[in-house]
């Protein structure tokens, strides 16, 4: 998984930056970043302190961990079910 430019504190101070009054325009091309990119941080981020956003971020990973483990386990319980149905 691609690893950002930007880590949770700086999309939150950029954001805060933009809820003090500076323009969204002008706030993209100083860091270098694309409207649609903006937007989908503040979707994202809109109303976090950096302390809930690193929580988040932990909970995304852990939620991903999870999945992966139930994808894996489901796997071995249909081929489990697969090679019982074919014994005599």
């Amino acid at each position: 998984m691609r690893k950002g430019r930007f880590t949770e504190e700086q999309i939150i101070s950029i954001l805060k930056q933009s809820e003090a009054g500076h323009p969204t325009k002008e706030l993209c091309r100083q860091h270098g970043i694309s409207h649609a990119t903006f937007y989908a941080w503040r979707k994202k981020f809109r109303g976090m302190e950096v302390g809930e956003a690193k929580r988040l971020k932990q909970l995304e990973d852990e939620n991903r961990r999870l999945k992966t483990i139930v994808a894996d386990l489901t796997l071995d319980k249909k081929a489990l079910e697969y090679i019982v149905s074919k014994l005599p």
